[in-house]
C-alpha cells in the first residue's frame, strides 16, 4: 500500500492474533470479602490497567454519582439482524490489513455494538462486561453537554455571543470569563492549560484532581470543588481562530448552561434520556461539592449510549416525538472549518479531514458523519446518511495510544461498508 509499517503497532496487532486463540483467564478483581490487595480496585488505582476493567464499569461503587434516571416507560426494544462484520478489514496505520475482530481485542474493546437504524448488527462483550454494565464514557460526556447547550441556544435560553463572565460573573478575570459562549462550544479559548494526562502536575491531572478523579497530592488539595478551580485558570492569548483542546473548557460551559437554565446538566440530559427508552439509568461521577462532572464524567449502557446516537442520526426524533430540535442537529452536523482544526496535528492526525463544534468531531469530508471519543479507547460514531451507529467502550491501558487512529479508521470503514 506504500505506507511504512510501525513495528510496534503491527507487532501489537500480530500478538494479539497469535494470543487469541489461547483461552482468556478474567482477572480476579474484586472478589472476595475484602478481596485480596493485589485485586482490590480502589480510588486510587481503578483508572490503571488491569484495574481499569473492572473500575470503568463500576465507577458508581467508588465514587459519589449524580442519577439520570431512565424513566417509568417500557424499554425501547432494538430489532437484531446479525451481520457478519467481525471480519470485516480496513488499512490500517501501521500498512497492514486488519480485521474489525483484531482491532477490538488489541484495542482492549469491553463493549462494541453497531446499530442501523432500529436494527443492532453487531454487538459483543468482552473482558467479562455484560449488558447491562454502565461503562464510564469519559470525554464522549462532552459531546452529550455540547448537544444539551446547543439545545439551549434553540430555545433562546443561551445567547453564544455573549461572555462567559455574563452568565457566570466568578469566571471574570479567569481565561474563560471574556470568551464567549461560541468559543467555549468549540474549544476555542485562550488559556495556560496542557491536556496531557500522564503528568501529575499537568493542568488536565489537577483538573482531574479538583472533580475527584484521583486523590490529589498534598500540595495539590487546593481546590474543593470544580467551582473553585474553574476561576483559578489563567487566559493565555487571544480567543478564537483555533482549536484547543482543554476539558476544563467544557466544564465552564457546562457552568455557563446551569445558570442560563437554571438546571444542572444531569437534569437536562434526563429531560431526553428519561424518553430514549432506555433499559437503565445513567450517571454522573459528582465532584466534592455535588457538582456533575461534565467533561468526562458520564457512565451508560452501551445500548443506551447507541439509544442516544440514535436520536442524533434521527435528527432529534425517537418514535414520533421532537426530544431534539432538528435545528439543534443541524448546527452541529454543520460542523466549522476544518482547516482550523488541521493546524492542531495532534488531534487532525488522529481524525483527518475534520472539525469541531459544539464539543463533536465533525467529518467534512464526509457527510454529516459525527463522532465522540474519550480517553481509554471510548467512542461513539454517527453517520448521518447510512444511519449507521456505532459504539465502543474500551479499558485501553494507556489514555492515548497507538491505537487511537485506527479506532477512528474502523469505524469509518464500518459506516463506509454499510453504506453501500
Amino acid at each position: 500500500m506504500g505506507q511504512k509499517i510501525t513495528p510496534s503497532l503491527a507487532s501489537l496487532y500480530t500478538d494479539t492474533h497469535q494470543s487469541s486463540s489461547q483461552p482468556c483467564v478474567a482477572p480476579l478483581l474484586m472478589q472476595g470479602f475484602p478481596a485480596e490487595p493485589r485485586h482490590r480496585v480502589t480510588w486510587s488505582n481503578w483508572m490503571r490497567s488491569p484495574f481499569n476493567q473492572w473500575g470503568f464499569r463500576n465507577l458508581g461503587r467508588l465514587r459519589p454519582s449524580i442519577d439520570v434516571q431512565a424513566g417509568a416507560g417500557p424499554v425501547g426494544l432494538l430489532n437484531t439482524a446479525p451481520a457478519a462484520l467481525d471480519t470485516l478489514q480496513f488499512d490500517s496505520g501501521c500498512g497492514l490489513s486488519i480485521s474489525v475482530i483484531d482491532h477490538l481485542l488489541a484495542s482492549q474493546t469491553d463493549a462494541f455494538l453497531v446499530m442501523q437504524g432500529d436494527s443492532v448488527l453487531f454487538e459483543r462483550y468482552f473482558n467479562g462486561q455484560r449488558a447491562c454494565d454502565r461503562h464510564i464514557m469519559f470525554s464522549v460526556t462532552k459531546s452529550l453537554i455540547g448537544t444539551l447547550g446547543e439545545q439551549l441556544v434553540t430555545n433562546g435560553a443561551l445567547k453564544p455571543e455573549l461572555p462567559a463572565a455574563y452568565y457566570v460573573p466568578e469566571l471574570a478575570g479567569s481565561a474563560f470569563g471574556d470568551a464567549t459562549v461560541r468559543q467555549l462550544f468549540d474549544m476555542a479559548v485562550g488559556i495556560d492549560y496542557s491536556e496531557v494526562y500522564d503528568d501529575p502536575d499537568s493542568e488536565s491531572s489537577q483538573y482531574g484532581y479538583a472533580c475527584g478523579f484521583q486523590p490529589a497530592p498534598a500540595h495539590y488539595a487546593t481546590f474543593e470543588s470544580l467551582y473553585q478551580y474553574l476561576p483559578s485558570l489563567k487566559k493565555r492569548g487571544s480567543h478564537g481562530g483555533f482549536f484547543h483542546y482543554v476539558t476544563a473548557t467544557t466544564e465552564a460551559l457546562a457552568w455557563v448552561m446551569e445558570r442560563a437554565s437554571g438546571q444542572a446538566c444531569s437534569q437536562l440530559l434526563q429531560d431526553v434520556w428519561e424518553r430514549l427508552g432506555c433499559e437503565r439509568d445513567g450517571y454522573f461521577m459528582a465532584d466534592p461539592w455535588g457538582r456533575n462532572v461534565a467533561g468526562a464524567g458520564f457512565s451508560a449502557t452501551l445500548r443506551d449510549m447507541a439509544r442516544f446516537g440514535r436520536l442524533l442520526a434521527n435528527d432529534g426524533r425517537h418514535e414520533g416525538r421532537e426530544l431534539l430540535s432538528p435545528e439543534t442537529v443541524a448546527r452541529i452536523t454543520a460542523g466549522s472549518d476544518p482547516a482550523i482544526y488541521a493546524q492542531n496535528a495532534e488531534f487532525s492526525s488522529w481524525t483527518p479531514g475534520a472539525s469541531y463544534r459544539s464539543q463533536w468531531y465533525v467529518f467534512n469530508d464526509h457527510s454529516q458523519a459525527l463522532m465522540a471519543g474519550g480517553i481509554h479507547g471510548q467512542y461513539l460514531f454517527i453517520d448521518k446518511p447510512s444511519g449507521v451507529v456505532i459504539v465502543k467502550q474500551s479499558s485501553l491501558t494507556d489514555a492515548v495510544g497507538p491505537f487511537d487512529a485506527d479506532s477512528v479508521r474502523m469505524l469509518r470503514a464500518i459506516a463506509a461498508h454499510l453504506s453501500r
